[in-house]
């Protein structure tokens, strides 16, 4: 057998080995269904059919989130804190009711409270203040001052709410610190303080941190759904935190003209958006009778499988919502793998080819 013959025999070795090492993303189910049942005893790819669809929209469930403690409690009235302003009224005394003039707001009139919780009355003195209501102040204001003005008649209105407040950061159009008054606010009521969600906020991800511990909520489920269980209360130093939408994303994968990692809009993405936002198939390499969704994590997976080969089936990609951090992988085709192969060893081939000829004319008698 002559050089070029054994080279010949060789590169035909190569090239049928080769397309087992065909350079692409690929997915073997055998290995994949055993590495998944040493977690999942009954592990197995899933064909993506109108079985599976009515399946999975019944295991569909919101997270199980915990109540609102504050849900059954009856708000009290407000009681005052350090900081906050008094607007102290004593009829027929105005000297007493605006000591520095009409012309000022009642805030710059009124008796700002210490940070020791107390506040200063003429006539009365220093008194404390902090966790008391108006009217017990009212009462208590009243009961001294009868010692200098006949039957006073006093009234007592907050001016100024600095004492209590929440803290609203994260994917809001303005983070800030949001004043707790004597109407009772709500989750949504710090939202909307701090202008609402910026375009990149995940309305589903909210947390409450609270006395050292952290909350999830679903306002999506609530802005959507109605869902008043996630709209909770609010007290003195809870900070809410709206996170971010960057790790609810899709990761399209293979034979696609454009690969690339999908946000996720308020956690909603079929396959077929999935697939239509990266321009569609590779339609010359792509088997369309593989197309995989991935989801979970690596020790224990899930794996669905579309045969899109008839264009009907398409409409079950339609209804088959991803999930954030799925991975949609579309394979490449047999022919397509093979030919990467050749691409790759032609070179190689050209170079072993060219060598053997030179050694077959070295050779030849002279």
């Amino acid at each position: 057998m002559t050089n070029r013959n054994l080279l010949a025999a060789a590169l035909l070795l190569v090239s049928v080995w080769g397309c087992s090492l065909a350079p692409g993303i690929r997915l073997d189910e055998g290995s994949a269904e055993a590495h998944g049942r040493a977690s999942q005893p009954e592990f197995k790819v899933e064909n993506i059919t109108p079985e599976l669809l009515v399946q999975l929209a019944q295991q569909k469930t919101n997270r199980v989130l915990p109540p609102d403690p504050l849900a059954n409690t009856v708000q009290g009235p407000y009681t005052i804190a350090p900081y906050d302003v008094l607007q102290v009224t004593v009829w027929d005394h105005p000297e007493l009711t605006v000591p520095t003039g009409q012309f000022r707001s009642p805030e710059e009139n009124g008796n700002p409270v210490n940070a020791d919780g107390t506040v200063y009355y003429p006539h009365v003195g220093i008194v404390p203040v902090a966790g008391k209501t108006v009217a017990e102040i009212r009462e208590m204001l009243t009961t001294r001052l009868a010692r200098v003005v006949q039957k006073p008649q006093l009234d007592v209105r907050i001016a100024g709410f600095h004492g209590k407040r929440v803290q609203i950061t994260g994917e809001v159009l303005t983070p800030t610190p949001m004043p707790i008054t004597d109407i009772p606010i709500r989750v949504q009521d710090a939202i909307a303080f701090a202008h609402g969600f910026t375009p990149a906020a995940d309305w589903a991800n909210v947390t409450l941190m609270r006395q050292g511990k952290v909350y999830p909520l679903d306002m999506l489920a609530f802005y959507e759904h109605g869902d008043q269980s996630q709209n909770w209360l609010l007290q003195d130093g809870d900070v809410i935190n709206v996170g971010d939408n960057n790790p609810n994303r899709v990761f399209v994968l293979g034979e696609v003209n454009v690969q690339q990692a999908k946000p996720m809009v308020k956690r909603r993405m079929t396959l077929a958006e999935a697939i239509g936002d990266t321009l569609g198939f590779n339609l010359i390499s792509a088997n369309l009778s593989k197309i995989y969704v991935i989801r979970g994590d690596y020790s224990a997976p899930r794996i669905f499988r579309l045969d899109a080969g008839n264009a009907d089936a398409l409409l079950l990609a339609t209804d088959f919502q991803l999930k954030p951090r799925d991975i949609v992988l579309v394979s490449a085709n047999e022919l397509s793998r093979f030919n990467r192969v050749i691409s790759q060893i032609l070179p190689t081939v050209q170079v072993l080819y060219d060598a053997a000829v030179a050694a077959d004319i070295a050779l030849r008698p002279r």
